[in-house]
Formats: structure tokens, C-alpha cells, sequence
């Protein structure tokens, strides 16, 4: 999703696609602030930034691999 597709939804909307996506990068071991970080970028395919966390990737890596 690019940053214009974003502004373009509901708050709701933005907040649950946010949320979704740092519950996702929490579960799979990104600790909080970073996965506060790496959701709030929705150029970032949340899959890529997964794979690279659960192949052991140091989560403050993922952003500046991926972008």
C-alpha cells in the first residue's frame, strides 16, 4: 500500500490496518518500538519484513534492508 492509498481511508480504517500490522510484527518477536516503526511504513510489505524477523534478522535491520 503506498502512503496516498493510506491517507485515503477512514481513521478506523487506518487505525485497525495499523494495528494489524504491529500485532503481526509483535507476535513474531519485533520488540514494540520497533514494531511500532516498521508498521507505520506501509511502503513495507508486512510478509517481507515477517520473513526477515523469523529468519533472524535483528528487528532495527528490517527497515534498512527493506527500504
Amino acid at each position: 500500500m503506498t502512503a496516498a492509498q493510506f491517507e485515503m481511508l477512514e481513521a478506523s480504517e487506518a487505525e485497525e490496518l495499523l494495528r494489524a500490522r504491529f500485532e503481526s510484527l509483535t507476535w513474531h518477536g519485533c520488540p514494540p518500538g520497533n514494531a511500532l516503526v516498521i508498521a507505520s511504513h506501509m511502503e513495507v510489505e508486512l510478509l517481507d519484513a515477517v520473513t526477515l524477523l523469523t529468519q533472524g534478522c535483528p528487528a532495527h535491520l528490517v527497515l534498512p534492508i527493506i527500504v
